[in-house]
């Protein structure tokens, strides 16, 4: 702890102790918005491997893979990743080389976390240390990988020493201690995503776990690679605590705090969540997750009436009927089901679903509805499969002004549909509106990802190609 502490000093930061939240992280100078408050690499990574998809172990790039030729279940991208990953892979590879191939299907990253943290720590005590116990340990992996339950995995996890006896005195203690691990994993790990927030894996990076959550944070948490980074989004005075959002903030202080309570096991009270039950939070779930005004001209929310017969509207005080808004539902919830079970690679099939489903939800929620724009997100996905870069287009500015309603201004997903707009309205001549896009997602993104990443320096790039392509249209012009 003493280490860590200097270690921190350092950089500018210090670790507390807070009644309601135990550890937590405080700056001990200035922060500005974009600057990097601690950087980290993973203590433990795992990539989230599938039999379609595939990763390198280490740096989690997706080209020229192979296999480990022993173990069959491990993916590098060239002997450098290898080599540097070997240390704790050869303990890994060991027990992967007996797993049937049947057994691998059910071997999930989660499992696959647990168990390398469980041998980094066993390593760097040294207890794994020497060629006999690296090869007569017997880590049952298939037990582990053919159970349904993870808990229940992790309960028929058996470790069999066959060195000495004493050796097998340990097997109960350490089955406890992967299970404790197992536990605080789930709180604790980290979502490894790209540049425009695609999950690539999972890690665990013990000192950014140290973070609080706040659903109105002062911090982001990007990747570059597998290295974790925390970015300011404000200024951040001396002495504030360093936040970051656990999950996704877009939704209902009931939503978010039910996420929080299943996921993280706490209940927050952030500034957002303790307005709870206040008229403007009630006003802001109606919106976000209520229904619209029976008038299409009105943009007034909803509210139950006391007599519990419809809901009244604020705004300008229509009633709508309960039995409509449920006819409503029941038509809906067929069409949900059957875009669940659509296959990705048939577009019109599931545009056409997603499209019905879009026209209910327009009349069922109102224009600022979290279901609303889920809906259109996923038509845009599909939309831009299909190369429909027009109404792809078209799809992405109604998305928007949502995301600007439910996001804080220096949001990376934000920054990110700018950008999607941008290079839409640029690849369809519209070069003045992409300049704008573009200019807006730089703005944001050069906060939330610095400026130095190629993902970053793409993104300026085009930016100022299209600046130059505007002038010189202006110029030919003679403007």
């Amino acid at each position: 702890m003493e280490d860590l502490q200097v270690d921190l000093l350092a950089n500018g930061l210090t670790v507390s102790t807070a009644l309601d939240k135990g550890r937590c992280l405080l700056t001990t100078k200035d922060l500005s918005p974009g600057e990097v408050i601690i950087s980290q690499e993973p203590y433990v990574s795992v990539p989230n491997n599938s039999a379609v998809h595939s990763r390198c172990e280490r740096c989690f790039r997706s080209h020229n893979l192979k296999k480990c030729s022993a173990c069959h279940v491990v993916w590098y991208c060239g002997s450098s990743c290898q080599k540097s990953d070997w240390k704790l892979h050869r303990v890994e590879c060991n027990a992967l080389s007996r797993l049937e191939k049947e057994r691998q299907k059910s071997l999930t990253p989660s499992i696959r976390l647990m168990l390398k943290l469980y041998m980094r720590r066993n390593l760097q005590s040294e207890k794994w240390i020497g060629n006999a116990l690296l090869t007569e340990d017997k880590i049952d992996v298939g037990i582990l990988a053919s159970k349904k339950s993870t808990l229940g995995m992790i309960k028929d996890l058996q470790i069999m020493p066959t060195t000495t006896r004493d050796n097998y005195n340990l097997v109960e203690a350490l089955v406890s201690q992967i299970a404790e691990n197992f536990s605080k994993l789930a709180c604790n790990a980290h979502t490894i995503c790209d540049a425009e927030l695609r999950p690539l894996g999972t890690g665990l990076y013990p000192v950014i776990s140290i973070i609080n959550h706040s659903c109105l944070p002062n911090s982001v948490l990007v990747f570059e690679e597998r290295l974790a980074v925390v970015r300011a989004v404000q200024h951040i005075p001396k002495g504030t605590e360093v936040l970051i959002s656990y999950i996704e903030t877009a939704g209902s202080t009931i939503t978010r705090q039910k996420a929080l309570k299943e996921q993280y096991l706490f209940t927050c009270t952030c500034p957002r969540c303790m307005r709870m039950g206040l008229y403007d939070d009630i006003q802001e779930s109606a919106i976000l997750e209520g229904y619209r005004c029976k008038d299409d001209r009105c943009d007034g929310f909803l509210l139950r009436d006391s007599e519990d017969r419809g809901f009244i509207c604020q705004q300008c005080g229509l009633v709508r009927n309960k039995e409509e808004i449920k006819r409503l539902a029941s038509e809906l919830k067929p069409l949900s089901d059957k875009a669940t079970m659509s296959s990705s690679s048939h577009y019109l099939e599931a545009i056409s679903i997603y499209k019905m489903i879009e026209k209910l939800q327009t009349k069922l929620f109102h224009p600022f509805s979290i279901n609303l724009m889920r809906a259109r997100e996923d038509i845009l996905k599909i939309l831009m499969e299909m190369k429909d870069w027009r109404a792809a287009l078209a799809y992405c500015k109604l998305t928007i002004p949502v995301y600007q309603r439910v996001y804080p201004g220096f949001h990376p997903l934000l920054g990110l549909q700018f950008y999607s707009c941008g290079k839409l309205e640029w690849l369809l001549g519209e070069t003045e509106d992409a300049v704008k896009s573009l200019t807006k997602a730089a703005d944001i993104l050069q906060i939330t990802h610095g400026t130095n990443t190629s993902f970053m320096k793409e993104l300026l790039l085009k930016l100022e190609e299209a600046r130059a392509e505007v002038a010189y249209k202006r110029s030919s012009k003679g403007e």
